[in-house]
């Protein structure tokens, strides 16, 4: 009886464990060079949310190509999320460190490091808990994304699937939602905002109140002032004037000059993905 049970323990410890290894090596990771997502895990996931909580959201996704999307919002999202991305292989072994000091300091899983590419694992394959038997999944699935994909595409497919609000994602989406205009039109402030609330976009809204967005913003902003991703404008002066007058461009917000410069931590066709 004892043998019996035994090994069925032992059975279901084996098929745990093949799950858990080889479920990341079977995702169809090639597909992703050509073809691009429909319902990824995270949409998913947010669907079974909205259905136990009987909330009658809509997902909305409009998928473009990154010549589509504002460079601002390119490089705001570089910067507020994975400075380092063009630098690491999919992770960020000085990030993992810090996040894991933090969770040591807390007693909690809270913070993970995590770069775009283990970011967007996760949204297109996994939970979005942080148990460590997920995170295992996600660094393998991290892995085979950075030597399948190009960094651009990587990029690419990431902004086309991150969330931005209640049933708000991809970047076509969430410009249309919160600031009326497409990707491509965005400033370089409404980037801001955008890549400001990631890190919980469901908690904090990029065209909202929120203080939390607003110092975010302005961190961001002010790195894309100082590395000269922001580019200034010049007006014609006056002829009592012997100098071009230096303006900054329409809609946008001058950032605090206090703040430093350092990362921060933490297709063409409409889609009505979800009724």
């Amino acid at each position: 009886m004892f043998k019996w049970i035994f090994r069925l323990l032992l059975f279901g410890l084996a098929c745990y464990l093949v799950y858990v290894f080889i479920y990341p090596f079977l995702v169809d990771v090639s597909s992703l060079k050509k073809k691009n997502p429909a319902l990824t895990a995270m949409m998913k996931f947010r669907v079974e949310q909205y259905r136990k909580n009987n909330k009658n959201i809509q997902l909305r996704q409009y998928w473009v190509p990154l010549s589509r999307i504002s460079p601002y919002l390119v490089k705001a999202v570089l910067i507020g999320e994975d400075d380092k991305f063009y630098r690491h292989s999919g992770f960020d072994i000085e990030g993992i460190k810090k996040a894991i000091e933090k969770d040591i300091k807390e007693k909690k899983l809270k913070y993970g490091g995590s770069t775009i590419t283990q970011q967007l694992a996760k949204n297109l394959y996994l939970s979005p808990s942080k148990n460590p038997i997920r995170k295992i999944q996600e660094a393998i699935i991290t892995w085979r994304l950075e030597r399948t994909l190009s960094k651009k595409r990587i990029l690419e497919i990431y902004l086309n699937v991150a969330e931005w609000g209640e049933g708000i994602f991809g970047a076509e989406s969430a410009a249309r939602h919160h600031f009326g205009k497409s990707a491509a039109e965005l400033t370089a402030w409404e980037a801001a905002r955008l890549a400001a609330s990631l890190p919980n976009p469901i908690k904090y809204s990029p065209s909202g109140n929120s203080k939390f967005v607003e110092r975010r913003a302005r961190l961001i902003y002010f790195i894309m002032q100082k590395r000269g991703i922001i580019k200034e404008e010049y007006i014609q002066p006056e002829k009592d004037e012997k100098e071009p007058v230096l303006v900054e461009p329409q809609k946008e917000v001058e950032a605090e000059p206090a703040l430093q410069n350092e990362p921060i931590e933490k297709e063409k066709s409409d889609q009505i993905l979800v009724k």
